[in-house]
């Protein structure tokens, strides 16, 4: 069993306005699972990258899929990593601009991904990704190949050093600006589904659910 650190390293430490920081497992998993993208910061030859991926969690571990010739998921298994992710839940409006904010729910993993190698293991992980964006939609699907299967990498990483960093408050502004008359206040910004538009050539015509946040 992977057990989270009792403090922060010294690279997860969050040091500009801390009291905004978590280090507890609860709160990061929940922040993983509520964005099914990340951004992941990786160096090939001296250059650094940054490259926004679909992951999804399972327990103490983000995973990630992609092809198996992949440069970045060849240097993801030789090098560390910076795993990034951030959520935008409000605009916040104030009386001056400099006050003008965020609120917001983010966090910062690092550490090394490894490459799950077991045919059986990687199939039962792409399952999690599809079940977990569409429930229970795996097993109305065509079953994925040998060959799909051969073809596709899927890595994971773990979730011990990580930190997150939350706001979720209203206006601060400064006393001597509250008669200012511009409008204040948070307007809050939601991820939600659209109308959906089938494929003419869709032989079920039965919406799949969806799970989003």
């Amino acid at each position: 069993m992977i057990r989270h650190p009792a403090a922060p390293s010294s690279r997860t430490r969050i040091r500009r306005l801390p009291e905004r920081a978590h280090y507890d497992a609860e709160t990061i998993h929940a922040i993983v699972d509520a964005s099914p993208i990340c951004n992941i910061a990786f160096q090939i030859d001296g250059g650094v990258h940054a490259l926004p991926c679909t992951h999804w969690r399972e327990g103490e571990y983000l995973h990630i899929h992609g092809a198996r010739a992949s440069r970045m998921f060849k240097a993801l298994t030789t090098s560390e990593a910076c795993v990034t992710i951030a959520l935008a839940d409000g605009l916040v409006l104030a009386r001056s601009a400099m006050h003008h904010s965020m609120n917001y729910r983010s966090a910062v993993i690092y550490g090394r991904f490894e490459l799950i190698d077991d045919p059986e293991k990687k199939r039962r992980s792409l399952q999690a990704l599809i079940d977990g964006l569409y429930p229970g939609r795996w097993s109305s699907l065509r079953p994925i190949t040998d060959k799909e299967l051969n073809a596709t990498s899927v890595l994971r990483i773990p979730l011990t050093e990580a930190a997150a960093k939350i706001r979720n408050q209203g206006v601060k502004d400064e006393p001597a600006d509250l008669n200012w008359p511009a409008w204040a206040g948070v307007i809050p910004l939601k991820t939600v589904p659209g109308e959906a538009c089938m494929a003419e050539d869709s032989v079920e015509s039965t919406l799949p659910r969806i799970r989003l946040g």
